[in-house]
């Protein structure tokens, strides 16, 4: 991705001040950043330092200890369900109904949020064509391979046509085939669409995003362009290193 973030554009994707605690354990601690506009922003980070617990609390699926966080300006404490029309979400292991096929599951799910018929079905068309679904639209979800279960899951977070969304390790699991896919669709998708994606691996920066937030032991460490993190895969490699150092508490 060559373009760099504009700053002028309208935030969509807002932590201020996130922290959640577990007792004396910190998962995430002061996490501040802003994703505006059309960007493709990488939640980087090691195993373990915090991205997804942070991921769920800009999405309302957790409350924060302190802190705000807003999707499309809407405080997702407050006005969770005006945040959530906005929003995208795919979880690192979503719910997926292995007796259900992706066209019932989709359905399911439009109904849920009160989907107009016409609409819903208009929808189901566009994002299996989007994700490349339409082969196995009828087949029982557990009989699918890891990467169409991973499209049924970018299926169900596009199906009301969000601004803005959220993917947890899309790629995690995935064959290089299926990883080169779905790196494609998000590449698509970011050309209309604002998009953080949590990843602890490299290349994902270098395929498909313009900003990069970097975060260990619940902490944010840098944020800025893949450019500033690195320009070779050895720089990126030391950065990484670098900043995964055991920050002070």
């Amino acid at each position: 991705m060559s373009e760099t973030p504009n700053t002028s554009r309208q935030p969509m994707i807002e932590a201020q001040g996130l922290s959640k605690f577990y007792g004396s354990f910190a998962a995430a601690r002061d996490v501040t950043f802003t994703i505006n506009q059309g960007e493709v922003a990488a939640f980087l980070g090691p195993n373990g330092a915090g991205k997804s617990t942070t991921m769920k609390l800009l999405t309302g699926y957790l409350a924060p200890s302190e802190g705000t966080a807003k999707i499309a300006g809407h405080n997702m404490g407050t006005h969770r369900i005006e945040g959530a029309q906005r929003l995208g979400y795919l979880p690192e292991n979503g719910p997926l109904y292995a007796d259900m096929s992706p066209r019932s599951l989709l359905t399911f799910f439009g109904n849920i949020r009160q989907m107009p018929p016409v609409e819903l079905e208009r929808r189901l068309e566009e994002v299996f064509r989007i994700c490349h679904l339409e082969a196995v639209v009828g087949k029982p979800i557990g009989k699918l391979s890891k990467g169409y279960r991973q499209r049924v899951g970018m299926a169900q977070a596009l199906l009301h046509d969000p601004d803005v969304l959220i993917l947890d390790e899309p790629t995690a699991g995935l064959d290089p085939n299926q990883i080169r896919e779905v790196r494609k669709m998000i590449r698509e998708l970011g050309q209309s669409k604002t998009i953080l994606l949590s990843t602890h691996i490299l290349q994902e920066v270098e395929a498909m995003c313009n900003r990069v937030v970097f975060i260990t032991e619940g902490r944010l460490v840098f944020d800025g362009s893949p450019e500033e993190l690195g320009q070779e895969q050895h720089e990126l490699d030391e950065r990484f290193s670098e900043l995964t150092q055991t920050v002070e508490a």
